[in-house]
């Protein structure tokens, strides 16, 4: 029984990565090395971040049960880096753009996946009791894969020399989110304690609403050119 539950979270986890791999073309460019590229300098960036908030950010000493806003959000705003790293990434791919954005995030992703949730599946899923929240991680890594493929298309779609101004803005408010929604799901989460399968739903939301935003944009962008 506990290895039909971790056999269902890992699929629940994995697969989609895979089935995005297959069936978004990546598979006839050959573009798996491309992918862990990706995936290393995912593991650089994670490692100049963890570097930094260590020299500059050092655990906060407040109460039991206390949250500090300002701290958290000064460490979010660490998370620029990631669109440096998505955007050093896509710079060093050549092709078209849809490519570009699906090289970067699915091997950003994908490397999130491995170092975040690989070792709590294995330990968790496998054990004795069973427990929703290793079927929450496993769903929540398929949120992570949606959020990064709409990141590394407002990358891409910011740093075109050809972008029209009028894209700025929204494009800038998207970046915002993106960098910034996991400091707001944690300050609601806080706020109004909610429970972990709501939490897991209003990231959803949140998420479906970025990606669905630069989707628009992505295509009234591409297609006005």
């Amino acid at each position: 029984m506990t290895l039909f539950h971790f056999g269902n979270c890992f699929a629940l986890a994995y697969f989609p990565y895979f089935i995005t791999y297959k069936c978004s073309g990546l598979s006839e460019y050959n573009a798996f090395w491309r992918c862990v590229q990706a995936g290393a300098t995912y593991l650089f960036v994670q490692l100049c971040k963890m570097l930094f908030l260590a020299t500059f950010f050092p655990t906060w000493e407040g109460g039991a049960g206390a949250y500090d806003f300002v701290g958290e959000f000064m460490k979010a705003t660490v998370d620029l880096a990631d669109l440096v790293g998505l955007h050093l990434v896509m710079s060093r791919n050549a092709g078209k753009g849809e490519y570009k954005i699906m090289v970067a995030a699915l091997g950003w992703a994908t490397a999130e996946l491995i170092m975040s949730r690989c070792i709590p599946l294995w330990v968790g899923a496998r054990g004795i009791e069973f427990d929703w929240k290793y079927i929450q991680m496993s769903i929540d890594s398929n949120i992570s894969l949606v959020h990064y493929i709409a990141t590394a298309a407002l990358v891409w779609m910011f740093t075109r020399y050809d972008l029209p101004k009028h894209y700025r803005l929204p494009l800038t408010f998207l970046l915002g989110v993106s960098i910034y929604k996991a400091f707001f799901m944690e300050s609601f989460v806080h706020v109004f304690l909610l429970g972990s399968w709501t939490a897991l739903l209003v990231k959803a939301v949140i998420t479906g609403l970025l990606s669905f935003s630069s989707l628009a944009l992505f295509v009234t962008l591409v297609h006005s050119n």
